[in-house]
Protein backbone atom coordinates (compact mmCIF):
# COMPACT_ATOMS: atom_id res chain seq x y z
CA UNK A 1 0.00 0.00 0.00
CA UNK A 2 0.83 3.76 -0.45
CA UNK A 3 1.72 5.11 2.48
CA UNK A 4 0.27 8.74 2.75
CA UNK A 5 1.17 9.72 6.94
CA UNK A 6 4.55 8.21 8.33
CA UNK A 7 5.25 8.95 12.06
CA UNK A 8 8.92 7.67 12.69
CA UNK A 9 9.23 7.81 16.78
CA UNK A 10 7.78 11.21 17.50
CA UNK A 11 7.85 12.92 20.91
CA UNK A 12 6.34 15.98 21.57
CA UNK A 13 7.08 18.02 24.84
CA UNK A 14 5.57 21.26 25.86
CA UNK A 15 6.68 23.47 28.62
CA UNK A 16 4.06 24.62 31.75
CA UNK A 17 6.42 26.88 33.19
CA UNK A 18 9.80 25.07 34.04
CA UNK A 19 7.94 22.02 33.82
CA UNK A 20 8.53 19.69 30.82
CA UNK A 21 5.40 17.76 29.73
CA UNK A 22 5.79 15.01 27.47
CA UNK A 23 2.22 13.96 25.77
CA UNK A 24 3.46 12.07 22.95
CA UNK A 25 6.20 9.12 23.64
CA UNK A 26 7.80 7.42 20.36
CA UNK A 27 5.01 7.22 18.24
CA UNK A 28 4.99 5.01 15.43
CA UNK A 29 2.27 5.15 12.62
CA UNK A 30 1.82 4.56 9.30
CA UNK A 31 -1.63 5.51 7.34
CA UNK A 32 -1.57 4.29 3.94
CA UNK A 33 -3.96 5.86 1.00
CA UNK A 34 -7.24 4.49 1.20
CA UNK A 35 -7.49 3.59 4.83
CA UNK A 36 -10.32 4.35 7.03
CA UNK A 37 -9.05 4.72 10.68
CA UNK A 38 -10.00 5.71 14.19
CA UNK A 39 -7.55 6.98 16.49
CA UNK A 40 -9.62 6.39 19.96
CA UNK A 41 -8.28 7.26 23.51
CA UNK A 42 -9.61 8.67 27.02
CA UNK A 43 -9.31 12.32 27.32
CA UNK A 44 -5.49 12.88 27.93
CA UNK A 45 -4.33 10.51 26.20
CA UNK A 46 -2.56 12.02 23.49
CA UNK A 47 -5.02 11.41 20.84
CA UNK A 48 -5.22 15.80 19.97
CA UNK A 49 -1.98 16.02 19.42
CA UNK A 50 -1.32 12.90 17.57
CA UNK A 51 -4.07 14.64 15.26
CA UNK A 52 -2.18 18.11 15.36
CA UNK A 53 0.89 15.76 13.87
CA UNK A 54 -1.24 14.10 11.13
CA UNK A 55 -2.72 17.62 10.14
CA UNK A 56 0.01 19.39 9.71
CA UNK A 57 -1.16 21.87 12.57
CA UNK A 58 2.23 21.48 14.81
CA UNK A 59 5.86 19.84 14.66
CA UNK A 60 7.07 17.23 16.74
CA UNK A 61 9.83 17.88 19.28
CA UNK A 62 11.71 14.53 18.35
CA UNK A 63 11.37 12.23 15.82
CA UNK A 64 10.25 12.54 11.72
CA UNK A 65 6.66 12.88 9.86
CA UNK A 66 6.17 12.17 6.54
CA UNK A 67 3.83 13.24 4.34
CA UNK A 68 3.95 11.50 0.86
CA UNK A 69 7.67 10.79 1.36
CA UNK A 70 8.62 14.22 1.87
CA UNK A 71 9.87 14.79 5.57
CA UNK A 72 7.70 17.79 6.79
CA UNK A 73 8.75 17.73 10.18
CA UNK A 74 11.46 20.51 9.75
CA UNK A 75 8.67 22.85 7.56
CA UNK A 76 8.17 26.09 7.58
CA UNK A 77 4.75 27.15 8.59
CA UNK A 78 4.27 28.26 5.22
CA UNK A 79 4.89 25.38 3.65
CA UNK A 80 2.59 23.31 6.24
CA UNK A 81 -0.22 25.77 5.84
CA UNK A 82 0.28 24.66 1.96
CA UNK A 83 0.28 21.05 2.38
CA UNK A 84 -2.99 21.64 4.95
CA UNK A 85 -4.92 24.09 2.61
CA UNK A 86 -4.31 21.44 -0.54
CA UNK A 87 -4.27 17.90 1.04
CA UNK A 88 -6.46 17.70 4.08
CA UNK A 89 -9.96 17.98 4.47
CA UNK A 90 -10.50 19.25 8.38
CA UNK A 91 -13.81 18.35 10.10
CA UNK A 92 -13.72 19.61 13.76
CA UNK A 93 -16.14 19.13 17.19
CA UNK A 94 -17.47 22.48 17.20
CA UNK A 95 -17.84 22.71 13.64
CA UNK A 96 -15.68 26.19 13.17
CA UNK A 97 -18.15 27.53 10.79
CA UNK A 98 -18.59 31.39 10.38
CA UNK A 99 -21.93 32.32 11.40
CA UNK A 100 -22.37 35.77 9.23
CA UNK A 101 -21.91 33.59 6.04
CA UNK A 102 -24.52 30.93 4.87
CA UNK A 103 -23.38 27.45 4.06
CA UNK A 104 -22.60 28.40 -0.22
CA UNK A 105 -20.17 30.90 1.81
CA UNK A 106 -18.93 29.13 3.95
CA UNK A 107 -18.05 25.88 1.62
CA UNK A 108 -16.59 28.83 -0.61
CA UNK A 109 -14.42 30.53 1.57
CA UNK A 110 -11.64 28.14 1.89
CA UNK A 111 -11.01 27.67 -1.76
CA UNK A 112 -10.44 31.73 -1.98
CA UNK A 113 -7.09 31.20 -0.24
CA UNK A 114 -6.23 28.58 -3.18
CA UNK A 115 -6.80 30.91 -5.88
CA UNK A 116 -10.07 29.50 -7.68
CA UNK A 117 -12.02 31.60 -9.21
CA UNK A 118 -15.54 32.54 -8.26
CA UNK A 119 -17.45 30.90 -10.68
CA UNK A 120 -15.67 27.66 -9.96
CA UNK A 121 -15.98 28.23 -6.10
CA UNK A 122 -19.62 28.09 -6.39
CA UNK A 123 -19.91 25.38 -8.35
CA UNK A 124 -18.25 23.21 -5.90
CA UNK A 125 -20.08 24.65 -3.38
CA UNK A 126 -23.26 23.34 -4.65
CA UNK A 127 -22.08 20.03 -5.70
CA UNK A 128 -20.34 19.03 -2.43
CA UNK A 129 -23.38 20.75 -0.10
CA UNK A 130 -25.65 18.33 -2.28
CA UNK A 131 -23.66 15.26 -1.99
CA UNK A 132 -23.86 15.85 2.02
CA UNK A 133 -28.06 16.70 0.98
CA UNK A 134 -27.83 20.15 1.74
CA UNK A 135 -29.17 21.17 -1.54
CA UNK A 136 -32.08 23.15 -0.10
CA UNK A 137 -30.65 25.02 2.78
CA UNK A 138 -27.45 26.48 0.70
CA UNK A 139 -28.50 29.84 1.36
CA UNK A 140 -29.16 29.74 4.91
CA UNK A 141 -27.10 30.43 8.02
CA UNK A 142 -25.66 27.80 10.36
CA UNK A 143 -27.79 29.45 13.59
CA UNK A 144 -30.67 28.68 11.20
CA UNK A 145 -30.23 25.04 10.95
CA UNK A 146 -29.42 21.70 13.16
CA UNK A 147 -26.17 20.52 14.52
CA UNK A 148 -26.32 17.47 12.50
CA UNK A 149 -27.00 19.60 9.49
CA UNK A 150 -23.93 22.34 10.72
CA UNK A 151 -21.66 19.07 10.66
CA UNK A 152 -22.84 17.95 6.69
CA UNK A 153 -21.85 21.88 6.36
CA UNK A 154 -18.37 21.44 7.70
CA UNK A 155 -18.18 18.26 5.78
CA UNK A 156 -18.85 19.89 2.78
CA UNK A 157 -16.07 23.01 3.12
CA UNK A 158 -14.04 19.98 4.22
CA UNK A 159 -14.17 18.53 0.38
CA UNK A 160 -13.82 22.10 -1.05
CA UNK A 161 -10.40 21.66 -2.27
CA UNK A 162 -10.44 18.38 -3.02
CA UNK A 163 -7.89 16.81 -0.16
CA UNK A 164 -6.33 13.64 -0.65
CA UNK A 165 -7.33 12.93 3.51
CA UNK A 166 -9.80 13.60 5.76
CA UNK A 167 -9.08 14.45 8.97
CA UNK A 168 -11.70 14.43 11.48
CA UNK A 169 -11.78 15.25 14.81
CA UNK A 170 -14.99 13.73 17.42
CA UNK A 171 -17.08 14.78 14.25
CA UNK A 172 -19.62 13.50 16.70
CA UNK A 173 -19.10 14.65 19.58
CA UNK A 174 -21.50 17.95 19.93
CA UNK A 175 -24.59 15.54 18.16
CA UNK A 176 -27.20 12.65 19.37
CA UNK A 177 -26.59 9.43 18.42
CA UNK A 178 -29.24 9.18 15.52
CA UNK A 179 -27.89 12.13 14.00
CA UNK A 180 -24.03 11.13 14.82
CA UNK A 181 -24.76 7.82 12.49
CA UNK A 182 -26.01 9.99 9.88
CA UNK A 183 -22.41 11.70 10.13
CA UNK A 184 -20.55 8.47 10.11
CA UNK A 185 -22.32 7.15 7.00
CA UNK A 186 -21.29 10.21 5.14
CA UNK A 187 -17.60 9.55 5.53
CA UNK A 188 -18.52 5.72 4.58
CA UNK A 189 -19.75 6.91 1.70
CA UNK A 190 -16.87 9.23 1.06
CA UNK A 191 -14.05 6.28 1.57
CA UNK A 192 -16.02 3.33 -0.19
CA UNK A 193 -17.29 5.80 -3.23
CA UNK A 194 -14.65 7.95 -3.56
CA UNK A 195 -11.73 5.95 -2.06
CA UNK A 196 -11.26 9.15 0.45
CA UNK A 197 -8.36 8.60 3.16
CA UNK A 198 -10.26 9.66 6.32
CA UNK A 199 -9.00 9.39 9.92
CA UNK A 200 -11.30 9.92 12.71
CA UNK A 201 -10.58 10.96 16.43
CA UNK A 202 -12.59 10.20 19.14
CA UNK A 203 -12.76 8.60 22.17
CA UNK A 204 -16.57 6.30 21.79
CA UNK A 205 -15.97 2.79 21.12
CA UNK A 206 -19.07 2.70 19.08
CA UNK A 207 -18.24 5.46 16.29
CA UNK A 208 -14.40 3.13 16.06
CA UNK A 209 -16.34 0.64 15.00
CA UNK A 210 -17.92 2.07 12.12
CA UNK A 211 -13.93 2.71 11.11
CA UNK A 212 -11.72 -0.88 9.34
CA UNK A 213 -8.76 0.31 11.43
CA UNK A 214 -8.55 1.40 14.84
CA UNK A 215 -5.19 2.66 16.66
CA UNK A 216 -5.31 2.84 20.25
CA UNK A 217 -3.75 5.46 22.33
CA UNK A 218 -2.82 6.17 26.24
CA UNK A 219 -0.78 8.09 27.94
CA UNK A 220 0.62 9.19 24.71
CA UNK A 221 1.78 5.82 23.43
CA UNK A 222 0.60 3.63 21.00
CA UNK A 223 -0.98 0.72 22.22
CA UNK A 224 -3.34 -1.31 20.21
CA UNK A 225 -3.07 -1.15 16.05
CA UNK A 226 -4.99 -4.15 14.12
CA UNK A 227 -7.27 -4.42 11.07
CA UNK A 228 -11.03 -5.51 12.60
CA UNK A 229 -13.71 -6.21 10.20
CA UNK A 230 -17.38 -4.63 12.12
CA UNK A 231 -20.40 -6.07 11.71
CA UNK A 232 -21.18 -1.90 11.41
CA UNK A 233 -18.91 -1.67 8.58
CA UNK A 234 -20.91 -1.37 5.09
CA UNK A 235 -24.35 -0.69 6.43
Amino acid sequence: MESVIRLENVYKTYKLGKVDVRVLKGINLEINKGDFTAIKGPSGSGKSTLLNMLGCLDTPTEGKIFWEGKDVSTFSEDRLAEIRGRNIGFIFQRFNLLHNLTALENVTLPMVFQGISEGERVRRAEEMLGSVGLEKRMTHRPNEMSGGEQQRIAIARALANNPEVILADEPTGNLDSSTGKVIMEILIKLHKEQGRTVIVITHDPRIAEYTEDIVGIEDGEIVKNHLEEKALWGK
